[in-house]
């Protein structure tokens, strides 16, 4: 059974917001004041059994216990005995609020190379850490909830899951996609007498929509896994769209130029060559427009984009890609 102390510490954590760094904290740590000298701390340690795992430095607060900043280990072992903490540490160590989220704080390893990082409340007094373990397992959980999510999948669902509630939660996002088929197929309904004087155009038609659509969620996985670590902002929103343009006009003319050529050979007219290498770049460019900034909507609306990012996708780069490919046709081959 859980000790008094333990079960106070798991009521504390339960206490906080889920997903806040107070539900991910520990308070294995140890805390130095900043004005005693190296040497009273290094006889301190060497009178514990071991350190807390990831203990890359010493938590510094003063006697009220508010936190000042971290000592490094480094620091500890090569500084002068008679040297204050306070001369040595690191008040401008990163920090976190207790009540941040997972999602705020798990990139702050990546970014600062830390082992640990100091949690504190409101009044900016040290309650735990969180240590690398901890935001790998974060990470860990985010990528899974992203990938089920995907697949419009519940994250506890797994391959052993009963039969019903399984299949009812599939059974949703399966009707979303129906209901964009269908609306592919219209498009192409729209165009049937075209397809029906030229019947190399339904052969072909499957390549336009098959590379927007590969093209999209190469764009549109950056673009979540930029919103997930917070490397998207306002401030180069911009310049991704101008990147990712660029690169669709790049790849779209590469593309267009080769299965022009496959085409020729094929059905020996260079009208539907043209063609189809002209609606590949049509798509290419559609697909990198829509691969950024449709989870760039759908977070700003509250939508996690993860979730129905890549059926608003294949949407769009079906519908412009049989639109553009059957339209063009339809102009210059009747």
């Amino acid at each position: 059974s859980l000790s008094e102390d333990e079960r106070s510490a798991i009521e504390v954590r339960m206490s906080y917001p889920e997903e806040s760094a107070g539900r991910y904290m520990s308070e294995e740590w140890i805390a130095v004041r900043a004005d005693v000298t190296l040497e009273t701390v290094t006889r301190y340690l060497k009178r514990l059994d071991e350190l807390p795992p990831h203990t890359d430095g010493l938590m510094v607060v003063d006697r009220q216990g508010v936190y000042q900043g971290k000592l490094p280990i480094s620091r500890l072992l090569t500084g002068r005995d008679e040297t204050l903490v306070s001369e040595v540490m690191d008040a401008q160590d990163q920090y976190v609020q207790v009540t941040m989220d997972s999602a705020d704080f798990a990139p702050l390893f990546e970014q600062y190379e830390s082992e640990s990082i100091a949690v504190v409340d409101p009044e900016h007094k040290l309650v735990g850490r969180i240590t690398v373990g901890d935001a790998l397992d974060i990470i860990r959980e985010q990528a899974d909830h992203q990938v089920m999510q995907m697949a419009g999948l519940e994250d506890d669902e797994d391959l052993f899951a009963p039969i019903i509630p399984s299949a009812k939660r599939r059974l949703f996002w399966l009707g979303i996609n129906l209901i964009t088929a269908f609306m592919a197929a219209w498009v192409i309904g729209l165009f049937e007498a075209t397809l029906q004087k030229v019947v190399a155009l339904a052969v072909l038609m499957p390549i336009v929509a098959s590379m927007g659509g590969i093209a999209g969620s190469q764009t549109l996985t950056l673009a979540i896994r930029g919103l997930a670590l917070g490397q998207i902002n306002a401030a180069n929103t911009r310049w991704l769209a101008i990147k990712e343009v660029a690169i669709a006009g790049i790849n779209g003319l590469v593309w267009a130029l080769v299965v022009g050529v496959i085409a020729w050979f094929w059905f020996q007219d260079v009208k539907i060559a043209t063609v189809l290498g002209s609606a590949m770049v049509i798509n290419q460019f559609a697909a990198a427009v829509s691969g950024l900034s449709v989870p760039l909507v759908l977070d700003k609306m509250g939508i996690d984009p993860a979730l129905s990012g890549s059926v608003i996708l294949t949407t769009v780069t079906d519908v412009v890609g049989f639109m553009s490919f059957l339209g063009l046709a339809t102009l210059v081959l009747l």
